[in-house]
């Protein structure tokens, strides 16, 4: 057993600073040998240090041990040369009853110039080892603290949702399929105790360096030049190994495109004459730099039989998910285009960035009051070109049965004058519908207008998140109506702003006695 790296350090629980008990730190230098061929920090090394601080930060929280489960895309914006500083923080978003999502945020400082950049973030999901009768370890809940905290904790429960529809997207994408042999690369790896952690199995975060070591060989075959990691597809650990096993490491490029190309690696683990364990499996996105540092065109796959024509597909599919990801998830929140073309592939990211918007809206504690009546208050937010209002009201109605009620859109044409119409047109699944809303024209007095809706509701998951439960039943005893106004809808609530109207107090007072009148009674929707 080993210990960890000396410039690792865990925030005192009595550190007035940091109101999160599970916040972990690391600080390290870049040494040579932590550096590739550019005299850059290697990957696999970062790799390492995120997930031993990950580790520690959900061990923390669990007080038992814990393995890592995954780890989400991770994004590499900038590099890390030697000589400058490594800054991980790590802290446990929430706690799914086996499970909790740990949150990475990794820096870069130059002591010499006193600069400090963003270098990357990921978010790894850790699981907690069974006792030794056999029992699952259950969670308690995280209680966040801070504004940012519960975004996280909030959020983390729509990641969640993603991770586990991420293999379906995949199968809904697949085609024929092509590989190339020529780049496949075969490596045996012996686990010795400096390759451990304190519990006597591989350090996850050893594994992944192994894995980005055998994906570069793989790369350099088919470019015959340094390739550059880019991205990481999901890290997905499917079991431990330990001190003895043989890591045997597989890898091979599945795609190629014009200026970059897929490599798949596959871990397995074996012990003297035992089985072979499949331990781990990722994808990583390699580009090639020329002496300009500008992108190289890479040569063609050849084609393959078997199972290459299956890692081909799944390839192109992969690709297509990434720009998915990126487009509607991994920018920030103010570069979201408040019109998204509907794609039944990129549903999930969608109705994930709908609830994620909205729940940034509700954290934001920088709202305006513009007008009150009758206790029904309007409130705006600008930020930069986007405006947001917020209407708000109280409704003596259980929150549960005020939640029901609002989240069938069909309903509503019987209370806002604004919806003339509003009708079920596709059922995503349980939890996410699509709409078509016909609304009268503000402008242009006897023209109708047309909206798409995507209505997202979403309900606690699992019994640690009864805080989560009193959270939703406060706000909706509390009515909030939230809204980023783009083009088509500053018309129907610019007057109200101006306060030259009053057409929102209207519209609450129907909402609230829509609300008392059906309060016991179960409506029928109209579809």
């Amino acid at each position: 057993e080993t210990s960890l790296p000396s410039a690792l350090k865990m925030s005192s629980r009595e550190d007035e600073e940091s109101v999160n008990p599970t916040e972990v730190k690391m600080s390290q230098i870049v040494m040579p040998c932590h550096s590739n061929h550019r005299q850059e920090l290697s990957v696999g090394q970062l790799l390492k240090w995120i997930d031993s601080s990950a580790c520690l930060s959900a061990e923390r929280h669990a007080g038992c041990p814990c393995v890592t489960a995954s780890m989400d895309d991770i994004h590499f914006e900038h590099t890390i040369s030697v000589g400058q500083v490594v800054n991980i923080k790590a802290k446990v978003n929430r706690a799914f009853n086996t499970s909790m999502e740990v949150g990475v945020q990794v820096s870069c400082e130059d002591l010499f110039l006193d600069r400090h950049w963003r270098v990357c973030h990921a978010y790894a999901t850790f699981v907690t080892q069974r006792t030794n009768t056999g029992k699952k370890v259950i969670l308690k809940p995280i209680l966040p603290h801070t504004e940012k905290e519960q975004v996280e904790y909030s959020v983390a429960a729509e990641r969640r949702r993603v991770r586990m529809l991420h293999d379906d997207i995949i199968k809904d994408l697949l085609g024929n399929a092509v590989a190339a042999e020529k780049t496949k690369v075969e490596s045996v790896e012996l686990v010795l105790p400096p390759h451990a952690n304190h519990q006597v199995n591989t350090f996850g975060g050893q594994i992944m360096a192994w894995m980005v070591n055998v994906a570069t060989i793989a790369a350099s075959r088919l470019s015959r030049a340094h390739p550059t990691l880019r991205t990481i597809d999901m890290f997905t650990f499917r079991g431990p190994s330990q001190v003895g096993d043989r890591l045997l490491l597989r890898a091979i490029v599945n795609n190629a495109f014009k200026n970059s190309m897929e490599v798949g690696v596959r871990a397995e683990a074996y012990h003297e004459e035992g089985p072979n364990r499949h331990i781990n499996s990722a994808f990583m996105i390699f580009e090639v730099l020329d002496d300009h540092r500008k992108l190289c065109t890479l040569p063609r796959i050849r084609p393959e039989p078997l199972e290459g024509g299956r890692r081909f597909q799944e390839a192109i599919a992969r690709k297509k998910i990434r720009l998915d990801r990126k487009y509607i998830i991994s920018c920030k929140q103010g570069e979201v285009p408040l019109s998204v073309p509907w794609d039944p592939r990129n549903q999930v990211y969608l109705s994930y960035n709908n609830v994620s918007a909205l729940k940034m809206l509700a954290a934001r504690n920088n709202w305006r009051l513009s007008s009150e009546k009758d206790k029904v208050r309007l409130y705006t937010m600008e930020q930069k070109s986007t405006l947001s209002f917020r209407v708000e009201s109280e409704v003596d109605v259980p929150a549960h049965r005020a939640f029901d009620l609002l989240a069938e859109l069909s309903n509503r044409p019987g209370w806002d004058t604004h919806y003339q119409k509003c009708e079920l047109i596709h059922r995503v699944d349980d939890d996410d519908f699509l709409y078509r809303v016909v609304t009268p024209s503000v402008s242009d007095e006897g023209h109708l207008q047309d909206f798409i809706l995507l209505a997202s509701k979403r309900k606690p998951c699992g019994s640690g998140s009864a805080r989560f439960c009193v959270i939703i039943a406060l706000i909706l005893f509390q009515i909030s109506y939230y809204n980023q106004a783009s083009p088509e809808v500053v018309p129907y609530i610019s007057t109200d702003i101006a306060g030259l109207s009053s057409s929102f107090y209207h519209n609450f007072c129907s909402c609230r006695q829509y609300l008392t009148r059906n309060r016991l009674e179960t409506i029928s929707p109209t579809v």
